[in-house]
C-alpha cells in the first residue's frame, strides 16, 4: 500500500490530511523520501476546521430560518440563496470528521468514509455552481431590467437548483472509490482513493481536467461576465446606491477569487508532482504539501463567507431578519420602525438587486 507513490488522485477535495501519509519517489536514481509530520499543524488545522464549521453552521443557518420564515415572498434570489445556504450548511457538518482525522487519523470505519466525502463533494460543487447561478440571477434583474423573472418562472429557478445538485453529484461520484486503509510509517488510518496502477493516467487526466473546468472555471468565467455587465450597467446609473451596489460585487468577485484561485493552482501543481511532469526534491514536496492544506482551509473558509455576501449585506435580508427579531421579542419594535425609515430614505431601485 505505501509503496504506491504518486497516486494521482490523492489530491481529491475529500483528502484534506492524508497529503503526508505517502513516501515520494522523486527520481529514477534518487530513494523515496518520507514527507515530514507534524502533529502541531495537524492540532492547528484541527483547530481550523473545527472554527470554520461552527461559523458556517451558525450563519447559514439563520440564512434558512429567515428566507423560509418569509417564504411566501420568496424571489428567485432568494430560492438560490436557500440552496446556498443548505450546501454550505451539509458542506460544514463534514468538517468535524476532518478535524478528528487531522489528530487521530481516520476512525469512523469505510462506509462512513464514502458517505462524508461524498456530501463535502456535492455541497462543495453545488455551492460553487449556485454561485454563477445567482450571479446570471442579478444580471438578469439589472441589466435585462427582469425583476419579476424569477416570480414569472419559478419553475425555472427549481429546475435550475436541480441542474446543479445533479451536476455536483456526478463529479463527486470518483469519491466512491474512497477507501479506508492503515499506513504503517505513520501508526494511523487514512481515508483515502488507494489506486492499483491500472487506471490510466490519461482517464486520471480527463477526471481531473473536467472537475476543474465545471466546479471552477465555467462559474469563474460566468461570475466575471455576468457582474463585468453589470457593473458596467451600474456605472450608466446615477447616485449612491450605485457605488455600494458596486462595492458588493467587487467584494464578491475578489472573496471567490482569494478562497478558490490558490486551493486550485495548488491542486494542478500537486497533480503534475504526483504524475511526474514534475520533479520535486524532498523539502519542496513537503512545501507543496503544507501548501495543499494550507489552501484547503481557505476554500473552506468561503462557506462562511457566503452568508455574509449574498444574505446579511442585502437590504431585503436584514430586513426580514429585524422583522424576525422583533416578532420574537428579541429587538424593540421602535428599532425595527427606525430601520425601515433608514432603509426607506436610502432604498433605491438597484440595491435590492445588488446581490
Amino acid at each position: 500500500m505505501v509503496g504506491q507513490s504518486f497516486n494521482p488522485d490523492d489530491h481529491d477535495f475529500d483528502n484534506i490530511f492524508e497529503n503526508y501519509s505517502y513516501e515520494y519517489d522523486i527520481g529514477p536514481d534518487v530513494s523515496p523520501c518520507t514527507p515530514l509530520v507534524q502533529k502541531s499543524l495537524n492540532v492547528t488545522y484541527a483547530a481550523v476546521y473545527s472554527l470554520v464549521c461552527f461559523l458556517a453552521v451558525t450563519g447559514n443557518l439563520l440564512v434558512l430560518v429567515v428566507i423560509l420564515h418569509n417564504r411566501r415572498s420568496i424571489s428567485s434570489t432568494d430560492v438560490y440563496l436557500l440552496h446556498l445556504a443548505t450546501a454550505d450548511l451539509l458542506f460544514a457538518i463534514t468538517l468535524p470528521f476532518w478535524a478528528v482525522d487531522a489528530v487521530s487519523g481516520w476512525v469512523f470505519g469505510d462506509a462512513m468514509c464514502k458517505v462524508i466525502g461524498m456530501l463535502q463533494e456535492v455541497n462543495f460543487y453545488s455551492g460553487i455552481l449556485l454561485l454563477a447561478c445567482i450571479s446570471v440571477d442579478r444580471y438578469l434583474a439589472i441589466v435585462r431590467s427582469a425583476q419579476s423573472h424569477g416570480h414569472k418562472r419559478p419553475w425555472l429557478v427549481k429546475l435550475v437548483c436541480a441542474a446543479v445538485w445533479l451536476v455536483a453529484l456526478l463529479l463527486s461520484l470518483p469519491v466512491l472509490h474512497n477507501d479506508v486503509y492503515y499506513v504503517y510509517e505513520f501508526d494511523r488510518s487514512v481515508c483515502n482513493e488507494e489506486h492499483d496502477g491500472d487506471f490510466g493516467n490519461s482517464w486520471k487526466l480527463a477526471i481531473k481536467v473536467s472537475r476543474l473546468v465545471i466546479g471552477f472555471l465555467m462559474p469563474l468565467a460566468t461570475m466575471i461576465f455576468c457582474y463585468t455587465v453589470t457593473v458596467w450597467k451600474l456605472c450608466q446609473t446615477k447616485g449612491f446606491q450605485k457605488q455600494k451596489a458596486m462595492k458588493v460585487i467587487i467584494a464578491v468577485v475578489l472573496a471567490f477569487l482569494a478562497c478558490w484561485l490558490p486551493y486550485h493552482l495548488t491542486m494542478v501543481v500537486d497533480f503534475l508532482v504526483r504524475v511526474k511532469h514534475i520533479k520535486v526534491s524532498c523539502i519542496e514536496r513537503d512545501h507543496l504539501d503544507r501548501a495543499v492544506l494550507a489552501t484547503q482551509c481557505l476554500a473552506f473558509l468561503h462557506s462562511c463567507i457566503n452568508p455574509i455576501l449574498y444574505a446579511f449585506i442585502g437590504v431585503k435580508f436584514r430586513s426580514n431578519l429585524v422583522k424576525l427579531l422583533a416578532q420574537k421579542g428579541l429587538i424593540k419594535r421602535s428599532e425595527e420602525s427606525q430601520f425601515k425609515q433608514s432603509r426607506s430614505s436610502s432604498l433605491s431601485g438597484l440595491t435590492s438587486t445588488a446581490i
